[in-house]
């Protein structure tokens, strides 16, 4: 999944993105509500966890835009503000969940894979091809019963190409939902990435090459 941080504490957000990135999600920060609002504008998320006490544009009216906006991605709204009052308030502006300062990180992670669920149409927790099986809450992937020593992009490539049922997922979509916004669209990351998975999986292969379209996992 693909996650936006807009907090304007540093450290806090040094600690987040490196705890989220390790839990497996791609993740970008923005320092401000307008950063925000332009990174919004231009890239695809699951969920925002956003800080409704921002320096530049308030979390409450990025939170109104993004509503009034259409579809958007699922918003967790991280305040020190905790009382019933903040939390009715912070829920009215159209936020998903709420989750007071200071939290513990496991309840974080727990509430963004629970929101990002809802933004995604509901996959299984274990998905299975052939003899290839991939545990997406315990983030293991085994084939013939022997665990895969995969990295995070490429375990997080595998359960994409998998999520999507034999459907082609482009080389830019990989890119979207699996690195953040630091990722160069002209690099062949995607292109290495691939290779290496696919040499992990061993044989017989699992992912096609569709030419001039992208990648998809081939009949069992």
């Amino acid at each position: 999944m693909r996650v936006l941080v807009v907090e304007d504490q540093a450290d806090l957000v040094e600690i987040l993105l490196e705890g989220l990135r390790a839990e497996g999600m791609a993740v970008d920060a923005a320092f401000g509500g307008a950063s925000a609002l332009e990174q919004l504008a231009v890239n695809r998320y699951d969920v925002v966890v956003l800080d409704r006490d921002l320096p530049d544009v308030h979390g409450d009216q990025v939170c109104t835009e993004l509503v009034a906006g259409g579809a958007h991605p699922r918003v967790l709204m991280l305040t020190a503000a905790g009382t019933l009052d903040d939390r009715v308030e912070g829920l009215g502006l159209g936020a998903d969940d709420y989750l007071a300062k200071p939290f513990a990180f496991a309840e974080l992670v727990a509430r963004i894979r629970a929101l990002a669920r809802r933004s995604n149409p509901a996959l299984p927790p274990v998905l299975a091809h052939g003899d290839l099986t991939v545990d997406t809450a315990r983030r293991v992937a085994t084939r013939a019963r022997r665990t895969l020593d995969l990295t995070l992009k490429e375990f997080g490539v595998l359960e994409v190409l998998l999520g999507a049922r034999g459907a082609v997922v482009t080389s830019e979509e990989l890119l979207e939902r699996v690195w953040d916004a630091h990722a160069d669209p002209f690099t062949n990351t995607v292109r290495v990435t691939m290779m290496r998975l696919r040499r992990k999986l061993g044989e017989p292969g699992v992912i096609d090459t569709v030419p001039g379209a992208g990648y998809r996992i081939g009949r069992p």
